[in-house]
């Protein structure tokens, strides 16, 4: 195994947690709130996971979504590292069929070259929206085509990154820059390495080739909760061992929130949970207040969808938390749990990371 990139990619576990703990910061923006206010909670966010040692903080791409600031995780990503020193960063994930793959190269390449040694770059296949903003992103209507042509996508992304198409490829005389190897002033060169690959998923696909590949793995459950352990069991199946891990890696994504008391918790899940239901009935808007959801009239229909949502979503107290993150490690064998906080306010969400760090005793207190 690449010592470096197995290295970057195991955490290791700070205080009492029994895996590595992440955050996953959606860049949510509030009813009343600026995609400005929701960027620099994001960053406080990201400060506050570096303080308390989570151990990474990725930005995941989401398009046309009124409630969701992070369109661009690369910007995001830039700015976050100028406001912060030690913590991983990384996308989770670029949906890769949405851009050029030497682009998204060149765009990590800066990053790693602006961090060395802290960028991950996550990969999706799904378009990260619906269908009629996927087509404006890809200039095709055959929306297929780009999932269809993933593996193929992530080849040439990969020779990209690492400078190595050979002999007589058309693109063998190109080069992403700043990239693994670049001239210095003084004419010698400079290895600043490569953000190391994660592939990301919510079903089958990407966890069997994650397997193959030999590459870390990270899996949607704060919105697929029913495929977490079939794919995680086929990511494992699949596993060969690369110059990248010589075991499987495996990193679920997962929806938490801690407040003082369960009221409050609550109430502040059901704000995302009413987003959610919006969004997935063709309405997507900013995250509604908690005022606002507990006075929506909700169908039964629309009820059974919100609770159904809610069961998911590890919420309470921080012991309450840290009992239903313990459990859904033990139960998955997740190697490392990103938590993702969704609700109105910046103030909610910097206070549910920061009580969950102190459940599990992480420093910085």
């Amino acid at each position: 195994m690449d010592e470096i990139r197995g290295d970057e990619i195991r955490g290791k576990a700070e205080g009492t947690a029994p895996v590595p703990l992440s955050v996953l910061d959606l860049v949510t923006v509030g009813q009343g709130r600026t995609a400005t206010q929701a960027l620099r909670t994001g960053v406080e966010i990201a400060q506050l996971a570096e303080r308390r040692g989570f151990h990474r903080y990725w930005v995941a791409e989401h398009h046309s979504m009124p409630g969701v600031a992070s369109s661009s995780p690369a910007v995001i990503l830039a700015h976050t590292a100028a406001h912060t020193e030690r913590i991983r960063l990384g996308s989770g994930g670029v949906m890769l069929p949405n851009h050029a793959p030497l682009v998204i190269a060149e765009q990590f390449g800066t990053l790693e070259a602006m961090a060395p040694g802290r960028v991950d770059l996550g990969l999706g296949r799904a378009p990260g929206t619906d269908g009629a903003t996927a087509a404006a992103l890809r200039r095709t209507e055959r929306l297929n085509e780009g999932a269809d042509d993933f593996p193929q996508q992530l080849m040439e992304l990969t020779r990209f990154l690492d400078d190595d198409f050979p002999d007589g490829h058309p693109y063998a005389r190109i080069h992403a820059v700043p990239g693994p190897v670049q001239a210095t002033s003084e004419g010698g060169v400079q290895s600043p390495g490569r953000p190391p690959l994660w592939l990301l998923g919510s079903s089958g696909f990407s966890a069997r080739l994650a397997g193959m590949l030999g590459l870390p793995f990270a899996f949607a459950h704060h919105f697929s909760a029913q495929n977490t352990i079939p794919a995680l069991e086929l990511y494992r199946e699949s596993f060969k061992p690369s110059a990248v891990l010589d075991a499987p890696y495996a990193l679920i994504g997962v929806a938490a929130l801690a407040a003082d008391d369960e009221r409050e918790a609550r109430r502040q899940v059901l704000t995302g949970a009413l987003s959610m239901l919006r969004l997935r009935s063709g309405r997507p808007g900013l995250v509604p207040t908690p005022e606002e959801a507990e006075a929506y009239a909700f169908t039964p229909m629309e009820r059974e969808f919100v609770d159904s949502w809610l069961v998911n979503i590890v919420h309470g107290t921080a012991d309450e938390v840290r009992t239903g993150l313990d459990d859904l490690a033990k139960r998955t064998g997740a190697d490392e749990l990103m938590i993702t906080a969704n609700a109105h306010g910046g103030e909610a969400r910097l206070r549910s990371y920061g009580l969950i760090a102190d459940a599990y005793g992480l420093p910085g207190a």
